[in-house]
């Protein structure tokens, strides 16, 4: 059953799927994220994000948090580079509970003062916790390397003086700005019937004044690339190499995806997993990302070894970037690499909450949702010669640019 749609007269678009389950999922998802921030306020995405749970017009924090816990249900939130999205999950009697919440908050959220200086300690200790972990702080080194001063090169949460310097006035401020009508989607996957879901959404969300958006995302910055080497006293060695990537418009980004699995995806049998892990035994964890943005994406692969591996690794990975760009698969590889890809998708979408939040991405960016079967048609059409041709683009060793953790 394909995605049911309605944009209310504020610009928010509502779309629905019914499926048959006891369990409800829904979502407001507004293209507002950390690349959206000016200057001085860097941070602001991430710690709105946490203040929309603290009060609203209607309720405060408590009220906010038990609404859905009291009856088993489930709400959460994440900021990206360029959303900001609120979920929930709980039993369909009480989806119009949860849509009615999801609204209220994101909406109608004051920003308590009280509130705020608490929150902030809260992200200030979060930034410290990514600061432990150096597996995760390299990727933000690395993205702050390869796109520099472009907000994309920032780090979601934030630095400590950055978050300190956010008021009130500022948040309150960013969202009157940032948090577009036009912008924002609510979807839900439930077992309840459109146009009852559209009732809903005209009461919960239809009252919110029309603001479209007026301003226009910054282009990244020419990109060069670059190496850093960086003492950072860990235990292990940590190194994260990659490029600039395709868009989420691009006609090859579903060739670059099969590429990237085939590469170092999540299955265990992954050239890069095989090569490091499995054959050499000299790394734990090696894996390849590919995060497409609007108008860049990023290609990244990260492992972490022991400094006396750390060159014999990074060789390692260079050979088999070479062999995807000099090898083409054959027949039996290419069909073996797709069917892989094309499970793992299949095996995703039985999840509704990944399916809802596929789906709200795709009406943000697309105006559609992209249905599975054109999704497997267009990976079935990649050829070997195409994926060699990607593999060149993007990973050419001109192109390539790495940190590393010593």
């Amino acid at each position: 059953m394909d995605f049911e749609q309605l944009t209310l007269p504020n610009g928010i678009k509502v779309v629905h799927r019914q499926i048959p389950s006891p369990v409800a999922c829904c979502c407001l998802m507004v293209n507002t994220g950390s690349r959206d921030e000016a200057h001085d306020e860097h941070g602001a995405a991430h710690l709105v994000e946490h203040m929309i749970f603290k009060g609203t017009s209607r309720r405060r924090a408590h009220h906010i948090l038990s609404r859905l816990d009291n009856v088993g249900g489930e709400l959460n939130a994440y900021t990206s580079k360029e959303e900001t999205v609120v979920h929930a999950t709980c039993l369909r009697a009480d989806y119009a509970r949860a849509m009615e919440l999801v609204a209220d908050i994101v909406l109608s959220s004051v920003f308590p003062e009280r509130e705020l200086l608490k929150e902030r300690e809260v992200v200030l200790d979060e930034i410290n916790s990514y600061r432990d972990s150096p597996s995760e702080l390299i990727y933000d080194e690395f993205e702050s390397m390869v796109f520099g001063t472009h907000p994309l090169g920032h780090n979601i949460l934030g630095t400590a003086e950055s978050v300190r310097g956010l008021s009130r006035d500022r948040l309150m401020g960013f969202v009157a700005q940032r948090y577009n009508t036009d912008q924002m989607v609510f979807c839900s996957v439930a077992d309840v019937p459109a146009r009852r879901v559209l009732q809903l959404a005209e009461r919960h969300l239809g009252h919110a004044p029309c603001n479209p958006r007026t301003y226009a995302r910054a282009r990244p910055l020419s990109y060069v690339p670059a190496h850093q080497s960086l003492d950072r006293g860990t235990h292990q060695a940590h190194c994260v190499m990659g490029a600039p990537a395709y868009a989420l418009h691009s006609d090859r980004r579903h060739a670059l995806f099969l590429l990237n699995n085939i590469l170092g995806g999540p299955g265990m049998n992954s050239r890069l997993g095989i090569a490091l892990r499995e054959r050499h035994g000299i790394a734990y964890n090696v894996e390849a990302a590919y995060q497409p943005y609007i108008d860049t994406g990023l290609c990244t692969i990260y492992f972490g070894t022991d400094h006396h591996h750390m060159r014999r690794a990074q060789q390692l990975v260079r050979d088999e970037l070479e062999r995807l760009q000099q090898c083409p698969l054959s027949p039996v590889q290419l069909a073996r690499a797709k069917r892989q890809l094309l499970g793992q998708l299949a095996i995703a979408a039985e999840s509704a909450e990944a399916l809802m939040l596929s789906a709200a991405k795709g009406f943000l960016v697309y105006d559609v949702p992209e249905d599975a079967r054109e999704t497997a048609s267009r990976i079935e059409a990649v050829s070997a010669q195409l994926l060699m041709e990607v593999a060149q683009e993007v990973w050419g060793q001109r192109a390539m640019s790495s940190i590393t953790y010593i």
